[in-house]
């Protein structure tokens, strides 16, 4: 009971980084950031659905609503990536690499966060370049009438965040003797996963 109980104060208390200096005030402003935007995304695209239902259920229709939903899936997604790697709640398939003694898995933690974070960093670079390229074509949304190219802002900044929460774990795991998921989550299943 006891450990289920500090598992869910943990889980409850607001995100403070664990890395020294500049590069921990960096981080606990973005994930203030990400939090908020997740929040307000996910209330306003309630918000939005609702009150598109109820203008029809009296005959009439917000105009905007599936193109605004649009936005909000685009935010949250690509606020959520950064946010789920800052936590160590990315999808890990684990089946064989818990089987690897500890040496093995902090090395092979290392790999896969440096590639992952290489990854992201790659899918960062081709977004700007798409951004571009949908902003020379001067398409604009039907009914908000505002450039497509706005809606897509938030996928390279997505990218590039998770890219450097992915490099700052890699570094995490070559300076400290534990294995991390993040650089404040040691590996592990949820029940005996630590926050320090």
């Amino acid at each position: 009971m006891g450990s289920d109980d500090e598992t869910s104060e943990q889980h409850s208390e607001t995100y403070e980084s664990t890395l020294p200096g500049v590069i921990g005030m960096f981080d606990n402003a973005i994930s203030r950031i990400e939090s908020v935007m997740l929040a307000l995304g996910v209330m306003l695209m309630a918000l939005n659905t609702i009150a598109n239902v109820v203008s029809r259920g009296i005959g009439h229709t917000i105009f905007f609503s599936e193109e605004l939903n649009s936005i909000l899936i685009i935010l949250i997604t690509f606020a959520g990536i950064g946010y789920a790697a800052r936590h160590g709640r990315h999808i890990r398939m684990s089946a064989l690499y818990d089987a690897l003694p500890p040496k093995t898995r902090k090395v092979l933690m290392i790999v896969i966060t440096v590639i992952t974070a290489l990854t992201m960093f790659a899918l960062c670079y081709f977004a700007i370049g798409y951004i571009g390229k949908v902003a020379k074509s001067g398409r604009i949304l039907p009914a908000m009438q505002i450039p497509v190219y706005w809606i897509y802002l938030w996928v390279p900044v997505g990218f590039f965040i998770t890219g450097v929460q992915y490099a700052l774990t890699a570094l995490k795991n070559v300076v400290q003797k534990d294995i991390y998921l993040s650089t404040h989550v040691l590996e592990g299943y949820e029940e005996d996963e630590i926050e320090i």
